[in-house]
């Protein structure tokens, strides 16, 4: 009899033992098996927040089938101690053990709430958009731009969110000088600029930063990026150039920037400057005037006078042969490959067509002629009012 009921007792036993490696093996199964998640979504974990109130979320949201799996396997896999605040993306048909890995391994949202800082040619201006989860793309919820007019309520409370991310977006042919007083509008920066970098050298680019990032950590991540695009478009530069140093280079490249705002221009553009200094003629061109007169502080806004244009400064191409001392702005990497790479052209002269391009020209004459049709649009423009 006891034999018979120790026997019992071990088939019984065995039965649990094989019925809890099931219920193991589905476990591990349905932890790394494709989640129901149909769309992904932007999952927001709280500074304070733990491994079950995140997988309620997630139950909540739709993207796992069972909380309790999802604790449990965080848990067998060391993480459940090791989750991290932020707003992270979780894409359609992620698994549990996906899905706690995205938690867990640290670094910056992937998606959420963020602060574009954009520093124009004339001014500055901040974005804040989300991302939308469903396309992958950021949509704007407000804009302001800093120093005019109040602060939407909207940016003061993300600048209280602790995964509120940012950017600062610089275009192309903006001055060091005005980089520089536009960064002391970005209030998630920190830190004084002692000395304004070397003119040009500051590469437009968008940079993520942090809060509490110093704006002389940025500018030198700019310079060190800029010095690496010149180094390595001066490494592929085209023969019979007539630049000795890469500086050179860049101070054509800023007035190019300048010039053109139309990147399948510039390489033209670039060939009409080339061929002028190939043949000793001066470059005569606005913008090196224009940094004559303002040294980079800011926009002229009027036309240039009479007087300026004859005045003898280191920036005037109407009056000095060659290139000026300095670039004139930071110029972008379309135009310093476009200075190393010109078109093979022989232009020597180009004015506005009214589209917002350029007529070229090889000889005085058609110049003269595209000159006049311009002045005549511009007459035309103005009598209808500047339409």
């Amino acid at each position: 009899m006891w034999r018979h009921v120790a026997s019992n007792a071990l088939t019984l036993f065995i039965v649990i033992l094989v019925a809890a490696g099931g219920i193991v093996a589905w476990g591990k199964k349905q932890y790394t098996a494709q989640g129901p998640l149909e769309q992904a979504i932007c999952l927001r974990v709280e500074r304070g927040s733990n491994m079950s109130r995140v997988s309620e979320q997630l139950a909540a949201m739709g993207a796992v089938s069972s909380p309790a799996i999802l604790r449990i396997g965080a848990s067998y896999s060391g993480k459940a101690g090791q989750l991290k605040a932020g707003s992270f993306l979780v894409p359609a048909g992620a698994s549990m053990a996906e899905i706690v890995d995205i938690v867990t391994r640290g670094g910056a949202s992937t998606c959420g709430t963020e602060v574009v800082f954009r520093i124009g040619v004339n001014r500055a201006e901040v974005q804040i958009r989300d991302l939308d989860p469903a396309t992958g793309r950021f949509a704007e919820v407000a804009a302001f731009v800093p120093g005019e007019g109040e602060v939407p309520e909207k940016y003061l409370e993300v600048r209280r969110e602790a995964d509120t991310r940012y950017r600062v977006a610089l275009a192309e042919g903006a001055t060091v000088w005005q980089v520089v007083e536009e960064l002391k509008d970005a209030d998630f920066l920190t830190g004084e600029v002692e000395k304004l970098p070397p003119e040009g050298m500051l590469a437009p680019d968008s940079y993520e930063v942090k809060a509490g990032d110093s704006r002389a950590d940025l500018l030198r991540r700019m310079q060190e990026k800029q010095a690496a695009r010149l180094a390595a478009a001066w490494e592929r530069r085209a023969e019979g150039l007539p630049f000795k140093t890469p500086q050179e280079a860049l101070i054509l490249a800023s007035i190019v920037e300048k010039e053109t705002a139309l990147p399948e221009e510039r390489p033209t553009v670039a060939s009409v400057f080339i061929n002028r200094l190939r043949r000793g003629m001066r470059l005569q061109t606005d913008p090196t005037v224009i940094y004559g007169v303002t040294e980079g502080r800011g926009v002229l806004g009027r036309p240039i006078r009479r007087s300026e244009l004859r005045r003898e400064t280191p920036y005037n191409t109407y009056v000095i042969t060659g290139l000026p001392p300095t670039p004139i702005a930071n110029p972008g990497l379309a135009s310093i490959e476009a200075v190393l790479n010109p078109a093979d052209t022989d232009y020597l002269y180009f004015v506005a067509d009214g589209t917002g391009g350029h007529a070229f020209a090889r000889t005085l004459a058609e110049h003269n002629a595209n000159v006049a049709k311009w002045r005549a649009l511009e007459a035309k423009r103005k009598k209808n009012g500047g339409n």
